[in-house]
């Protein structure tokens, strides 16, 4: 078995994705990749939550003297008796020492009714929940993992060998300790997953992940200057990567009310919140909630939020002023008018601005289109430009993002800004060339983190710009109108030219007449 701990990141990463595509090649043809990834990843998180569970109990049992007690190996009346008591009050769930999956690894591969058993497993994981607090944090989470569907086999003697190959190739990888290793395995996983899928399955990848590099930045971004914050938010958190980068960036303390975010896909609803669990993070200290954040928004009882680090679908449709009470809403209503119903991009800002505390900071990922586009999204930006809320506009490399080649930029929003200019930052050569997508490097987030910290203002690269020039440029936010691209060409000295192309028509002539020359002597022959 490999062992993830004692590797750099790129051998784990290498060897994780080697494993993820071994168990893929066993079941090719069987499941449609885009459903598959659900099975793959969905029992990745039932071997975690299964061993965070007997660590929980077996470090109790250790610390009490028990040095020989192992949770798999007791009986599920006692485990019933003396173990489920208090627990899912801690735990948030319960399992079965039957139910782990280290014991159903063990009997899969002879194991008729395996379909059935894991669907009932999994039932109960959910059930376990119910009456308690963290019921809907639990509920639905193996809904996409029906173990029981055609779409895994024809047959049951089927269904039951295609999930042995995955529980026994799952099994396989040696991960120790999650949360210990230089990569964020189930974080790898899901891209590495969707990166081979997504084109073939006709979906976009964008709508799905954000690369973890880009999290990195929106993550730093939003902390930078910052000594703690009080909790972090995405309104639209996809599988949760983007408030999972704040944790593993900032896990001493600084986050200090937990984790939210919102989600309208019901499996990036159910992935997010296996996600978090995944990391550590308990029931009580996350809200992952699901719904439409933009006409159902379900954290608006919250206080305002320090950070929020966001990366909301591009210029998708909404229903906009077809809807006249949404310009009552309190999110949209300041700026006068509606994001266009073509263009839902502003209805997200401003939805994240709203949400935004006296002394956070918001990074959001952006279509650039959004910066200079005219109409009702010219009048957004006046209203966030002349009210002081824009903090920086920072321009991405191109090809960052599976599924689509745009170079997206990232906009900073603040509400205790201290003067009232703009930091336009050109990042479209920090990055590093790989061989499907571009990246950015520790070394291009440092660049660009230096830049929005010092603010000094550096040819070809940033700009800090005044309010009133933005206005003179009727509220273009563009990088390229205000940081001046460096001109690669070969300047030419037309002096040096022009003499050189005098010597040269001299040789010219100079060759002409030795030419003609030689032919006058022939031809006097």
């Amino acid at each position: 078995m490999e062992n993830f701990n004692n590797s750099n990141e790129a051998a784990q990463r290498s060897e994780l994705h080697k494993k993820i595509w071994s168990i893929a090649d066993n079941v090719r043809g069987a499941v449609d990749g885009w459903d598959f990834k659900q099975y793959i990843l969905g029992i990745l998180f039932y071997r975690f939550i299964s061993e965070n569970i007997t660590e929980f109990f077996n470090k109790a049992e250790k610390e009490a003297g028990n040095e020989e007690f192992d949770y798999a190996d007791i009986s599920d009346e006692d485990a019933n008796k003396y173990f489920r008591p208090n627990t899912v009050e801690d735990k948030g769930f319960f399992i079965l020492p039957s139910q782990l999956f280290i014991n159903v690894v063990k009997n899969a591969k002879d194991n008729q009714n395996l379909n059935t058993d894991l669907a009932a497993i999994f039932k109960d994981i959910e059930a376990s929940a119910v009456g308690f607090s963290s019921e809907a944090d639990i509920k639905g989470l193996f809904e996409d993992l029906d173990t029981t569907s055609s779409r895994i086999g024809g047959t049951v003697a089927e269904k039951n060998k295609r999930l042995t190959d995955i529980l026994t190739g799952i099994a396989s990888i040696n991960f120790k300790d999650f949360k210990n290793n230089d990569i964020d395995a189930f974080g790898d996983a899901y891209e590495y997953l969707i990166s081979n899928y997504a084109s073939n399955a006709g979906k976009s990848g964008g709508e799905f992940f954000t690369p973890q590099s880009v999290s990195k930045l929106l993550a730093r971004l939003v902390v930078e200057g910052q000594s703690n914050i009080n909790k972090v938010y995405d309104p639209t958190c996809g599988s949760g990567s983007l408030l999972l980068q704040m944790k593993k960036q900032f896990d001493e303390n600084i986050i200090e009310e937990g984790f939210y975010g919102q989600e309208i896909n019901m499996t990036n609803f159910n992935l997010a919140r296996m996600n978090m669990f995944l990391h550590n993070i308990n029931y009580n200290n996350f809200s992952i909630k699901r719904g439409d954040t933009l006409l159902n928004p379900l954290h608006k009882e919250e206080k305002p939020f320090d950070a929020i680090v966001s990366n909301p679908p591009y210029s998708i449709k909404w229903i906009g002023d077809d809807d006249p009470t949404l310009i009552n809403d309190d999110r949209f209503a300041p700026a006068g008018k509606l994001a266009p119903k073509s263009y839902a991009d502003y209805a997200f800002i401003l939805h994240s601005l709203n949400h935004l505390s006296s002394k956070g900071r918001a990074a959001i990922v952006c279509f650039p289109g959004i910066f200079y586009r005219k109409g009702a999204e010219q009048t957004i930006r006046k209203y966030l430009v002349d009210n002081n809320f824009v903090d920086c506009v920072i321009q991405l490399p191109e090809n960052l993002f599976f599924g689509t080649s745009i170079a997206t930029c990232i906009l900073v929003l603040a509400k205790n800004k201290i003067s009232n200019q703009v930091l336009f930052i050109d990042a479209s050569k920090e990055f590093k060339k790989e061989t499907n997508n571009n990246i950015l490097e520790e070394k291009n987030i440092l660049n660009i983190i230096e830049e929005f910290k010092n603010r000094e203002g550096i040819q070809y690269f940033s700009r800090y710009v005044d309010n009133s020039e933005i206005e003179e440029n009727d509220y273009n936010l563009s990088v390229s109108t205000y940081v001046e691209k460096e001109d690669t060409r070969e300047i030419i000295d037309i002096k040096v030219l022009n003499k050189e192309i005098e010597e040269t028509v001299k040789k010219i002539d100079n060759l002409r007449a030795s030419i003609n020359e030689i032919v006058k002597e022939l031809e006097d022959e």
